[in-house]
């Protein structure tokens, strides 16, 4: 059980490390110039924190060699994802793959202990939302190359001081590894293509940037590929713009994604916590549905 449970945080801190550093890239992707966002304000690099000491001062000195240095735990990245897919596990229809969804798809239970249903839930079947040339998102045609998709909505519901907090997680189910690659092409597309974004009635998007990890770059170390997006969300419920961030893993030939949409009251820390343990519990979850039995 230990073993077991240093293996998840191991898992927890490589995602974390992922989406961390993918943050970082977009926000300093938007400091350059022509990097201002949709609502025309540029995005702010993050402070460097050094100073300049002047160019007459020494450098510092190296202390003298006393022998080799201390040995220190390894912490070496590992060289390719523990995963190995079974065929014979790999869904062969519709019904196999939405109960593989099923069983994959995060709950409030996997974003924290305030979370809980949002109504409706469950996605209905066979819904598949299409990025329009308008760049607004509306109820569109399943492609023959998805077997099933679904989505969870969970929120935190709202009180005296916080807004409600709306998130939710999407799993889909392809009938190939190319097929989800495919998605996870035109995930970074649509963020290229419409950096402004109407979610919904009273809900968009702005500033939005995307990038691509695929395994062993950008702090990927858990999925065969991953993407992320960031932007500012808008919403007719509340004032002002709060943190907007779309996270995208690849495992096989499925995809799994976790979104958020701040809310006035709630940390950046306190939702990106939630939103990695979401993650990184989907992408558990579809290794453990592929995977031949240990």
């Amino acid at each position: 059980m230990g073993e077991i449970v240093a293996d998840s945080g191991r898992r927890l801190l490589r995602a974390c490390g992922a989406l961390s550093a993918a943050a970082l890239v977009l926000v300093a992707g938007c400091s350059g110039e022509g990097g201002g966002t949709a609502g025309g304000t540029a995005g702010k690099p993050p402070s460097a924190g050094t100073g300049t000491t002047g160019a007459s001062s020494p450098p510092p000195a190296e202390p003298p060699a006393s022998g080799p240095p201390a040995s220190e735990p390894s912490t070496a990245a590992p060289s390719a994802l523990d995963f190995t897919p079974d065929p014979g596990r790999a869904p062969k229809n519709a019904a196999e793959a939405r109960r593989m969804a099923l069983a994959i798809v995060a709950g409030p239970e996997a974003w924290g202990a305030d979370y809980v249903k949002r109504s409706p839930h469950l996605s209905p079947d066979g819904y598949w939302p299409v990025l329009g040339g308008d760049c607004t998102w509306r109820a569109g045609t399943r492609p023959a190359t998805v077997l099933h998709s679904v989505t969870a909505r969970s929120e935190v519901p709202a009180s005296a001081e916080r807004a409600a907090l709306r998130v939710a997680a999407t799993v889909t189910v392809h009938r190939t590894e190319t097929d989800a690659d495919w998605e996870m092409a035109r995930t970074l597309e649509e963020a290229l293509r419409c950096p402004a974004q109407t979610l919904s009635p009273g809900e968009r998007v702005t500033a939005l940037r995307s990038i691509g990890s695929p395994f062993g770059t950008g702090g990927n170390f858990t999925a065969t590929d991953s993407l992320g997006e960031m932007g500012t969300y808008h919403s007719a419920a509340f004032k002002g713009g709060q943190k907007y961030a779309w996270f995208q893993s690849r495992v096989g030939q499925v995809t799994v994604a976790a979104v958020v949409k701040g809310a006035p009251g709630h940390g950046e820390q306190e939702v990106d916590h939630a939103q990695v343990q979401a993650l990184v519990a989907m992408t558990d979850r579809a290794k453990a549905q592929l995977e031949a039995p240990q």
